[in-house]
């Protein structure tokens, strides 16, 4: 029998044992060890059932062990240590209060999926962790960050795989009492609402609720509340689900109703609004709507709201492909954009921002990408191959500049190693390296024997491979009605077995089903009775995307072979939970995407920060941190002549790696069984690849290369009533107009016979610019190895000089001089182009206006 209702009804926990609430209150739980040690004690059994949530747990231990731990005086004094080392841990200054004052006061980070534990699902893939990890590493910085998202009520969802293959989805709902989270409230215990006007008189509202995780306040926006319709309680059902208008309203909820809430929680707590928001993605594009609405009514102009936006606004694409962008229909935005939504805010204005480069503004979709890089003056990519693909692909934005001069920057993803590194190899360090910084150990230390390390390592496989066989089982008794599974099932996996791990979200990019382009070949690989090598694979499909779907089928009736069923195995719903068994437990790390389509890929750093290899395409962050001791590189066949040749080229290439060069390096062992050199590499990704990969270098970046900039930059275009802004914007409106009439009317050179290296050739640039004067304008020769292409490589850039700024050839015109030194031999070529020029600009293409020389 079904009941009508649900709720959670928390535990009373003893006023001795305080402290644990306290500690489960705060997601810091989710990465720190000794407290999770600490709940462990209390029913070790209960504990790991709980999936190692402290809110679930502790309403379902038995009172009487409650009861009993009270009067256990040793058991009350330890969690009063590990309450005193989070309040120590949420007060004490960090390295971010080492930079001194010249710093943002504080960052609204808005993604619109957060992957903070299993505990809070409200994620679907690496955007999600990635969101996560970047709060986390925040908050053990002590980056006064607040982070912004949706609280979905389904969250993303469930997987199950059907008897023949087929992936089916369930939505479980949640319930937000029985989460760490807490509402939002004012002062008289109200909780905060924030409203949102929508077209035909109605009225979306959503409540707030907050997340502690370590020093990061969590904002959530949840709409499944008695003074919305039914129709609207819906808007955050589910993570990206529902069609255009659905996805629509929440990113219009995200983006405007984040802000909002934002604004409640500053005024709430005290704490500085931000100089600073970042957009984790285009999902959280109309934030910048918002606040140019509200600049507006403190009496800017729309351009000059615009500037001030820009100027303090950071956002990060992980997109490669244009098919993964948001692109709505422009009516249907229209009709959302109105004047009561955003007052004071022409919608002409704000449907603007989405149109994209070259199309016709009355029919071009609403692009929420382009929308974003048009409302932030600084932006970035997650790897250094992806911001090269970034530049290139969003280069229409700024017409007339080469890749290189794009103004989008990178900064590669890293990943939390505290919430990542499996305990074991965290208990590993502490006892034989003399540190609970795993991420930073020395694991070429001769004080940790290879042996020893193994020994752990197989733990870790161990540890996998039951994890495994009880998800297996319990599949199978999900598929067959609660029948007894086979013996088999049980029996699935090895722990001494070379393990290759590749888990991910399943679009068909990503090439789930590679490594069955020869299926004859693969089970030779997986059955070698000398070498046998065991894959374990798991990822979830988007529910719209039957292809993904048909992918998973595929491996999954390739695995149910029975001569292979124990060699390879694919694990349904894959989570957090999960992962944290898959990669400390694998040897190999997978990954053969279509490069250059992975933006950074991640699973691989997680794996590599618990003693794995990869094995994996040049892209991503591996394109920049491949090495011979970290794994192997799986060769790109880009000249192939379609993608079946290139899949049967990749795939050969990946055989051949597995059978030739890693499993026998694998099972090459000494006497006590130790393969030494797999060890000796191991160890070295440990110690130096590592710290390369872990979010706080991340977050340190994104502090030094984003955030400090973005923060200087708002404060100095806000300052005496935003007069920065109002006159950028004056300027560049200015500049637009008169623009056409800028030409490069004539160039030559002198003072070279035959040029040698070392010679100094002599410039002179007849400029008509109009109406515009010297001042607005920067003059410069671009020069460098002229290619065949009629391109000129790694350009260099060089000023030349009015000769007389008084002095005008005939109305409107100036002559420019200068030189340049020919500093190499071959091929070379140069020209002569005019861009604006303005102190408050941060790059020269910013205004995409440019006249080259013809």
């Amino acid at each position: 029998m079904k009941p009508i209702r649900k709720f959670t009804v928390r535990a009373v926990i003893p006023a001795e044992l305080g402290a644990l609430e306290e500690l489960a209150a705060n997601l810091r739980w989710a990465w720190h060890e000794p407290t999770r040690r600490l709940f462990q004690h209390v029913d070790p059994g209960l504990w790991q059932a709980s999936d190692h949530d402290p809110v679930a747990f502790l309403g379902e231990v038995d009172p009487a062990r409650l009861a009993e731990l009270a009067g256990d005086g040793g058991y009350v004094e330890w969690a009063e240590r590990e309450r005193a080392a989070l309040r120590e841990y949420l007060a004490e200054p960090r390295w971010f209060q080492s930079l001194g004052a010249e710093t943002p006061r504080t960052i609204a980070y808005f993604s619109p999926e957060f992957g903070i534990t299993a505990a809070l699902p409200q994620y679907s893939g690496g955007l999600g962790i990635l969101a996560g990890d970047h709060l986390k590493a925040a908050s053990d910085l002590g980056v006064p960050i607040v982070g912004v998202g949706l609280f979905y009520k389904a969250g993303y969802f469930s997987q199950s795989i059907s008897p023949d293959g087929w992936q089916q989805e369930r939505y479980p709902v949640l319930d937000p009492d029985g989460l760490p989270l807490t509402l939002l409230r004012a002062p008289d215990g109200a909780p905060v609402q924030v409203t949102l006007a929508l077209p035909d008189d109605r009225s979306l509202h959503a409540r707030v609720w907050k997340a502690a995780v370590g020093r990061v306040p969590l904002l959530l926006l949840d709409t499944d509340i008695p003074t919305n319709s039914d129709e609207l309680r819906s808007v955050t059902d589910r993570l990206y689900g529902g069609g255009g208008e659905h996805r629509l309203l929440q990113e219009l909820l995200l983006g405007i109703g984040g802000a909002r809430a934002v604004r409640a929680w500053t005024e709430l707590s005290g704490c500085p609004a931000p100089d600073v928001f970042h957009m984790n993605e285009g999902h959280a594009g109309f934030l910048g709507l918002e606040r140019i609405a509200t600049y507006i009514g403190e009496g800017l102009t729309f351009a000059a709201a615009l500037q001030l936006v820009r100027a303090g606004t950071v956002f990060t694409t992980h997109t490669p492909v244009p098919a993964g962008i948001d692109r709505f229909d422009r009516a249907l935005v229209e009709r959302y954009l109105s004047s009561s939504l955003l007052p004071g805010v022409d919608p002409a204005d704000a449907l603007a921002l989405g149109v994209e480069p070259g199309a016709d503004p009355a029919t071009s979709a609403f692009n929420m990408a382009v929308m974003g890089l048009r409302l932030a003056q600084h932006a970035n990519g997650v790897s250094k191959l992806h911001g090269e693909v970034t530049r290139r692909m969003f280069g229409d934005l700024w017409p007339g500049f080469d890749a290189e001069e794009v103004p989008i920057t990178s900064i590669t993803n890293g990943v939390h190693a505290p919430t990542w590194t499996d305990p074991a190899l965290l208990g590993l360090a502490e006892t034989r390296l003399g540190t609970g910084d795993t991420e930073h150990a020395e694991w070429r230390s001769p004080a940790l024997a290879d042996g020893e390390f193994w020994a752990v390592k197989r733990a870790m496989r161990q540890q996998l491979v039951d994890d495994a066989r009880r998800r297996l089982v319990a599949s199978w008794r999900e598929q067959h009605s609660g029948a007894e599974p086979p013996k088999w099932v049980s029996q699935v996996l090895d722990p001494d077995t070379l393990t290759v791990g590749f888990a991910r979200r399943v679009p068909t990019y990503k090439r789930l089903t590679l490594m069955l382009q020869d299926p004859d070949r693969l089970k030779a690989i997986l059955t070698n009775p000398e070498r046998p090598v065991q894959f374990v694979i798991a990822g979830k499909s988007h529910p719209a995307d039957d292809e993904g779907k048909r992918l998973i089928q595929q491996l999954v009736q390739f695995a149910q072979q029975p001569e292979l069923r124990e060699r390879i195995v694919f694990l349904p719903d894959y989570d957090m939970s999960m992962a944290e068994k898959l990669y400390p437990g694998c040897d190999v790390w997978l990954n053969n995407p279509l490069r250059p389509l992975e933006a950074c890929g991640t699973s691989g750093m997680k794996a590599a920060m618990n003693g794995a290899l990869n094995l994996s395409i040049l892209d991503g962050w591996w394109a920049e941190f491949a090495g011979d001791d970290f794994g192997w590189v799986i060769p790109s066949a880009d000249a192939a002549g379609d993608a079946g040749e290139r899949d049967a080229l990749e795939a050969a290439a990946l055989y051949d790696l597995l059978e030739h060069r890693v499993a026998p390096r694998y099972y090459e062992r000494d006497g006590d069984g130790v393969p030494i050199e797999w060890v000796r590499r191991v160890r070295e990704t440990l110690a130096v690849l590592a710290p390369e990969l872990g979010a706080d270098r991340m977050v340190r970046e994104y502090v030094e290369r984003l955030y400090r900039p973005a923060a200087e930059h708002f404060a100095v275009v806000a300052a005496e009533s935003a007069r920065g802004a109002r006159e950028l914007s004056s300027w560049g409106a200015r500049v637009r107009a008169a623009w056409p009439g800028v030409q490069v009317a004539h160039v030559e050179s002198g003072g070279i016979d035959a040029p040698h290296v070392g010679d100094e050739l002599q410039l002179r640039a007849v400029v008509r610019l109009g109406e515009l004067s010297p001042d607005d304008v920067r003059v410069e020769v671009v020069y460098g190895r002229s290619r065949a292409d009629e391109t000129i490589d790694a350009a260099q850039h060089a000023d030349l000089e009015v000769a007389d700024a008084a002095a005008q050839l005939s109305p409107g015109e100036h002559l420019y001089t200068g030189s340049l030194v020919l500093d190499r031999a071959g091929a070379f070529g140069y020209t002569v182009r005019v861009v604006p020029r303005h102190p408050l600009l941060l790059s020269t293409a910013e205004l995409g206006l440019v006249a080259v020389a013809d």
